[in-house]
């Protein structure tokens, strides 16, 4: 990831831009990462070569910037962020004119124009312009407030601990917290692409401040993001961190009780507690293959209510279909201030599964084979009830369900499981992990 490839990929952008349309304008920002302006001025380079305008909006969270391509009628969005990864990495993430993330087969004719340098470039009186606009934060704290229940939240006057990572969340949350009435008190809210405060991923083990503090200092709530803001995990007023699944079931619950059912869209990998919620409230539990672009588009397709990842990445199709933390923050507050109940025991009514998650190497050039023999090996297995090959193969059981995939960015193949006891889960995962490596031993 250097000057010469974000160049390449801005030249091969601004040509796969301008073949569909005259001088494209293209909103562009960044996390807080040292290589940020190196990057983004690379890359703007490259579009304005090709005749594409772009416009600064400086460093912003993914979420803003998605809000701001499709508010203000963008062409396209660019964001260099390389989200909960360390320091040292840095990615070019690209967003399509509705606000969502760029399908892979949009991807995939960029890096075909990348490779082939088959790029269009613009006559000296055709280049692109270059300006900048300090706008977008406020367009989209602006939209956040006009989503959720202003009145109800500042009326229970929440004690917040806030944890920004240090990430690009720190130019938002506190700032949307203070007009929603919060008393914040405040880790890691100031961006650094050191991220001296601990590691982006918000992982229990990255968060043992955050959850030290809240019960210390009384708080209602913890709220945690990553580098770039499309995500949030919390910790419950007593200190107990909240993985994302239950975060993620909670804000179904309360979309589909509030729509009375209604579509919520979730990937394979999502714990049942999300399918319970939805079935509980009359509403339709649709999933997908892994992938938050992927969830977006069904939640189009479908008009869903609701959707996300068990990740912490949330999306509320209200404001916008893309994961958003800044919105999850709001939102729970809302739930918690029109329920009038504390965040610990909204969660402890959330339905409760354990999750075993475990992973093996597997080269690439074989993952193709694995899954064929997968399938074949399992779909008369007598303890398999139901089958399902929307990502990998899902195996329904009599006490639960574990799910073989292999990963779309790594040499390795996943193995997930869940049921009622965690000493099941894991007999379970280990069951099918060692299928799963007999088969890739075989090939």
């Amino acid at each position: 990831m250097n000057t010469d490839l974000a160049l390449g990929i801005g030249k091969a952008w601004g040509t796969y831009l301008t073949k569909k349309t005259t001088r494209p304008k293209v909103a562009i920002g960044t996390d807080a990462r040292l290589s940020n302006d190196m990057l983004k001025n690379a890359i703007a380079a490259g579009l304005l070569a090709t005749g594409c305008d772009v416009v600064d909006v400086g460093l912003v969270p993914t979420p803003t910037l998605q809000y701001t391509v499709r508010e203000k009628k963008f062409d396209s969005g660019v964001i260099i962020t390389a989200s909960h990864n360390p320091p040292h990495f840095n990615g070019i993430k690209g967003v399509a004119a509705d606000g969502t993330e760029f399908s892979k087969d949009v991807e995939e004719e960029i890096e075909r124009i990348y490779f082939s340098k088959s790029f269009t470039l613009a006559t000296w009186k055709q280049v692109g312009k270059h300006t900048s606009w300090d706008g977008a934060i406020d367009l989209y704290i602006k939209g956040i407030l006009a989503t959720v229940d202003v009145a109800a939240i500042k009326k229970k006057k929440f004690h917040i601990v806030l944890d920004c990572g240090n990430g690009a969340g720190s130019v938002v949350t506190p700032a949307l917290l203070k007009q929603l009435g919060c008393n914040i008190v405040p880790l890691y809210c100031a961006p650094d692409g050191l991220f001296p405060g601990h590691n982006s991923e918000p992982l229990p083990e990255n968060l043992t401040e955050l959850i030290k503090t809240v019960p210390q200092v009384g708080a209602d709530l913890g709220a945690a993001q990553d580098g770039d803001a499309d995500r949030a995990i919390f910790v419950d007023e007593k200190g107990t961190y909240i993985w994302g699944d239950k975060t993620l079931a909670l804000g179904c619950k309360y979309e589909t009780k509030k729509h009375h059912g209604g579509v919520a869209v979730t990937p394979v990998t999502t714990s049942s507690c999300f399918d319970d919620v939805v079935a509980e409230n009359g509403g339709v539990a649709v999933h997908t293959k892994v992938g938050s672009p992927i969830v977006a588009r069904v939640m189009i397709e479908q008009n869903a209510v609701f959707g996300g990842e068990e990740n912490g990445g949330l999306i509320f199709p209200e404001l916008q279909y893309c994961r958003d933390s800044a919105m999850s923050i709001a939102k729970i507050l809302e739930i918690m201030a029109k329920e009038h109940k504390p965040l610990s025991q909204l969660i402890d009514e959330i339905p409760k599964y354990e999750v075993y998650k475990i992973k093996m190497a597997c080269p690439d050039n074989i993952k193709e084979k694995v899954m064929e023999t997968l399938v074949a090996q399992t779909k008369d297995d007598p303890r398999v009830k139901e089958v399902d090959e929307t990502d990998g193969v899902k195996l329904y059981l009599a006490d639960g369900w574990v799910l073989m995939r292999p990963s779309g960015t790594e040499p390795i193949f996943r193995v997930y499981s869940e049921s009622k006891s965690k000493q099941k889960a894991e007999e379970i995962a280990l069951t099918y992990r060692k299928l799963t490596e007999e088969i890739i031993k075989n090939q």
